[in-house]
Parts: C-alpha cells; structure tokens; sequence
C-alpha cells in the first residue's frame, strides 16, 4: 500500500515569519517607547519652566507689586501729578485656553466701540514676559468690573487688579511741561529692566515724567501667596515689599503757569519765564494746550487724529521746540557782541539815512522808519530799535565771529538741564550753510542775522535764557525744571552749563540795559505805552519777526495777508534791572507789531512775580 501524503509542517518558514512579526513588534514597541520617552523629556525639560509654573500655580503663586510712583508738585506745594485708585483689566496668555474667543467674550462684556477692538486685540497680543499680565484695559467702570466678576469662570488668565493711575490735576496748562505716562509698549519692553518694571503697565513717555522716570518710577516688589483651585488666595507666604519712586519738587509757578495761558488767551505762542540767579523756570507755557489726562489710559483713535490734524497744532510744544525768527529782540546781543570783539564802543555813533548799503552794492537794507532816526549810538538804537545801526554793526563783526558770540548765549544749542525733547534752534554759520545748501556764505545774509532774520531761528526757551544771562551780566545759570528730586536739591552747578560771558569794560553792560530800559521809560521807546505806570525799573526789547521774506523796496501790508502769513510779535524783558528777579520770552504768533502785542504779556508776567507774588528785594537787601 502506497504511503499516505500527509501536510507536512514547514518549521524554517514559520521560524522566518515568527522573526518578522517579532522585529516589527520590537520596532513598534521601541518606537512607541521613544515616543513616550521624548515627551516626557519635552514636558520635563523643554517645558519645564511653563508646566511646573502651571503646577506650582494650582497652590502657590508669585505676585509682582508694583511700586507707587513719585508725586510732583509745584515750588509752591501745588500736587501737579497724583496718584488715584482705579481697576485695571489684564490677562495672563499662557493661563488662556483660546485667545480669540476670551477676546470675542470680553468685547462683549465690555461693550467695546469698533474703534477701541482693534487696539485691545492689539494690545492683547503684545510681547510679553512669560506669565507677566499683560494690560488690557485701564479705568474700568464699576458696571464693567461686576460683568467681568459674574461670568469670571468663563475668564481662565483674566483678572481684574486694582492699582494707581497717573492723574494731572492741572492738565490743560501743564500738559507740556509735565509730560505723561502711557502703557508700556513692545518696543520699550525690550529695554526695560524685567525685575524693575514687573506688574508695571506704565512709563513716562514725554517731558518730565520721562526724564525723571527711574526717579519717579522705584522699584517693583514681589510677593508669594497659596491659592485654592479657582485661584482665589488664601494666605501669604512671603513679600518683599516694592520701593516707592521718589517725588519731585519743580520750579514751576502755578499761578505763573496759569497766567501765561490765560495771557495767551488760546492764541498760538510761548511764555517762558525764568529766575536769573537761580535758573528756575517759572513759567513753560505753550498754547493751545491739551488734556494729558486723556492719553494715560490711552486715547481713542476719533480723538487722538482730530488733535493730530488741529491746524493750531496743540501737541505742539512751541516753548522748547518751536523755532522762530527772533526779529529785533537779538539787538541787545548783537550790541554785547560788537562790545566782546571791540568793533564798536558804546559812545560810537552813526548817521542813519533811514537804509544801510555794503561796499560796492546799489541794495538799499532798509531801517523800519523810512527816513531813519538821524546820529544814533547804542543806547539810543535800542530804545528806537535802529535796524540800520546793526546792519552795521553785523557787517563789522562778520558771520564767523556773530555766530561765535551768540553762540554763547546758549543760541543754536539746546540748553535746558531737564527739558525733554528740546530743540537746538538754528545759529547759522559760513560751515552750516555750505553742508545744509552747498553754497557760499554772503555779506547780505549777515546783515539779516544782525536783526534776527534770515536763517537765524530760536525758540522761547532759548529767547528766555538768553535774556536770563543778559540780566545777570554774562553769568550762565543753566534752566532747569526740577529744584529737588525726593529730598535732594539738584546742584548749584549743573552739567554743561557754558562759561561765563565777559565784557572788556564792564560798563557796557549798563549802556546796554540803559538803551533796553528805555524801550519802555524812554520818549522814544517802542514799548513806551507798556512802560506807564512801572512801579520797578524794567529793561526790555520788542521784536517783530517776518514770516516770508519781501521782495527789494517792498512793503508789508497786514490787512493783504492771510492771518497766518502776518509777523510773529516777540518781547523779551528782565526785572528789576538792578537786581533781576524774573526774565520772559513772549511770542505771539502772526499777531504784527512786539510792541503792540507782545509786550504787556511780558508786562503782566513781571507784575505777577514782582509784585502779587511779593518778590520784589527789600532796600536792605
């Protein structure tokens, strides 16, 4: 019997197949394992700061304490920026499941207008510290506050915070000076101290809150607390309490302050005002002005465009940055400059014509008075405000050494020792023209200068200390706006301050203060109606400065002109002359004649300080 065919087991295949099944199980169990290896190495490493802080979070938590920071007050103890208690609304993104959608929510909550959603979004995904609040919302009203509270369970990373916000009591007039403080944002974040400014949402952004903003701002504090599940506290663990930022005291006079704008009486223009021995600034007022209250919290859009597109210009500060003409408010420095470089004496007379010619050129530089004021020497050129005496006078001198004379008044540079954003001004010179124009320097161009035209430009504050070390015969006392920082006064002497101005015979400065005296003593002074009634010895200099320039022999018409083509009217005045208390800068843009309509605000100014205010030196003095 033929055997029987049996399936016959093959052992080497199913050993290959075993193998197979077995290596691609072992690959799937080293992958898998390498999977979970590497996640665990993610979240234990790579995310170790963000998990263990959410870990550590669920108990205890780290709370920065911002600092409070330093009042300012005015010379008098007048509160210029306080502190007040507000709510704020923040979020913490790395607590946020969905950011867009606790957006949507809470812009409906808040009951947002179209144009304040895109900047909060905006500001919702500014760079931030890690598990740092950002700042949503500031100054939230109580109606807000119990919305948020009601649905807060829906909020995960949103809080609301009380802290201090910044208020300017005496915003309107104080605005330029003082400056503000607004939300931090992504570009000063990257240069701020991270420890310093923790749970800090605002930093000075002009004037004096930004100069002296390490000073007024401290030092931030921290504190440990343990919280339940829902993140309420239930006790502390530890503090390290914030260091409050120092107050500042300022020179400025409130009631000066105050004055100067309602001088101004909304007119575009400048009042400076300032102490010559001390170099305090009374007064820094720029107009119109505008409420610096609104840009704390962050101004909204419709508002912050209509200031922007104001044809008046009222974020404009004119006092430190506003460059004019200054007309013939520059004579009593072109006069100290011709006695600084002996070009002229104060006794040296010359005949006016009513016009000074140069050598070999038929153009007539004509004096304000067609037919001229006869023999004039200086004294009597400033009382009548001679153009044709300082024609002269200019084209003696030359533009080189003008230019280093003026210079020393602290003319085309900036002076101020905490002015923010101050304007250098303009001084021309033969070197400043040939890079700005690529052309030469020219006789005529020297002769506009020696009467405060032409490329010759200050600003008010620099008309001001000029004037200052006039009266204080040539001894530089640098302007400043702080007297104390906390309870330290600044120095007598600040840094920088120019060396002092020196006169070959000191008697010229008594004719020069003679001819600026009777500008408003004198019969033929041209502020000599400002002048009646003085009750003190007042010097002073009117100017009246072109906005264009006129054609050869041809005259200006104001009635022809558009309003804002019109002459700037400029005065400058210090007070007593024999001791001089107070100096002033006036500039009333496109309002004609200095005289006219510049001097009695420089009048009014020196009356206050003097004589309401009391300062005016005893006899035993």
């Amino acid at each position: 019997m033929p055997p029987r065919l049996d399936t016959l087991k093959n052992t080497e295949q199913e050993l290959r197949i075993f193998r197979r099944r077995a290596l691609l199980a072992l690959v799937v169990v080293i992958a898998l394992t390498s999977l979970l290896v590497g996640r665990l190495v993610y979240l234990q490493v790579v995310e170790h700061d963000k998990y263990s802080t959410r870990s550590e979070s669920n108990r205890v938590r780290v709370e920065p304490l911002p600092p409070t920071r330093g009042l300012v007050y005015d010379r008098n103890g007048v509160l210029l920026a306080e502190n007040r208690p507000t709510y704020n609304l923040t979020m913490v993104r790395e607590r946020v499941d969905d950011l867009d959608r606790t957006l949507e929510r809470l812009v409906t909550l808040l009951e947002l207008s179209d144009d304040d959603v895109e900047a909060f979004k905006k500001r919702s995904r500014q760079r931030q510290r890690p598990f740092q609040p950002a700042l949503l919302m500031s100054d939230l009203t109580q109606e807000q506050i119990a919305r948020l509270a009601v649905n807060r369970h829906r909020l995960p990373g949103v809080e609301v915070e009380a802290q201090l916000l910044r208020y300017y009591p005496h915003a309107h007039i104080m605005s330029h000076a003082l400056g503000y403080v607004g939300r931090i944002n992504a570009e000063e974040l990257k240069n701020l101290d991270t420890g310093r400014y923790a749970g800090t949402h605002f930093i000075g952004k002009t004037g004096i809150e930004r100069f002296y903003e390490q000073q007024l701002h401290g030092q931030a504090g921290l504190r440990k607390v343990e919280t339940n599940a829902r993140g309420r506290v239930l006790r502390e663990l530890g503090r390290q309490d914030p260091v409050p930022g120092k107050n500042l005291t300022l020179t400025l006079d409130t009631g000066m302050q105050q004055l100067a704008f309602d001088l101004l009486d909304g007119r575009r223009g400048s009042i400076v005002a300032i102490q010559p021995d001390s170099g305090d600034i009374l007064a820094l007022a720029s107009t119109p002005g505008f409420d610096s209250n609104r840009f704390v919290t962050g101004i909204d859009v419709a508002s912050y465009q209509a200031l922007q597109q104001d044809i008046d210009l009222p974020l404009f500060n004119r006092a430190i940055r506003g460059r004019y003409p200054t007309g013939s408010t520059i004579k009593p420095f072109v006069a100290v400059a011709g006695l600084r470089e002996g070009v002229i004496t104060p006794n040296k007379t010359i005949n006016d014509p009513g016009y000074f010619k140069l050598p070999n050129d038929s153009r007539r530089y004509r004096n304000w008075l067609r037919w001229g004021h006869g023999r004039v020497d200086m004294e009597r050129s400033l009382a009548v405000s001679n153009n044709t005496y300082y024609y002269s006078l200019a084209h003696d001198l030359g533009i080189d050494r003008l230019e280093r004379q003026l210079g020393a008044f602290g003319m085309g540079q900036r002076v101020g020792h905490d002015v923010q954003g101050e304007s250098s001004g303009l001084l021309p010179s033969r070197e400043w023209k040939r890079e700005r124009y690529n052309q030469s320097w020219y006789p005529g161009e020297t002769l506009s200068v020696g009467i405060g035209q032409g490329y010759l430009q200050l600003t008010p504050l620099q008309l001001a200390t000029a004037t200052a070390t006039l009266a204080n015969k040539g001894d530089w006392v640098k302007p400043h706006l702080a007297s104390k920082v906390g309870d330290e006064p600044l120095p007598d002497e600040l840094p920088g301050t120019p060396d002092d101005i020196d006169l070959p015979n000191p008697s010229g400065w008594d004719t020069v203060f003679s001819g600026m005296e009777k500008v408003l003593s004198g019969h033929e002074g041209t502020a000599r109606r400002t002048g009646k009634g003085l009750e003190y010895r007042m010097a002073g200099k009117s100017g009246t400065a072109q906005v264009f320039s006129l054609g050869r022999d041809e005259r200006y018409n104001a009635e022809e002109l558009a309003e804002r083509l019109r002459d700037h009217a400029l005065f400058i005045a210090f007070a007593p002359v024999e001791d001089p208390q107070i100096a002033v800068a006036v500039i009333v843009e496109n309002a004609g004649g200095g005289s006219t309509h510049a001097a009695h605000l420089a009048r009014a100014m020196t009356d206050a300080w003097l004589l309401d205010e009391g300062h005016m030196p005893s006899e035993d003095d």
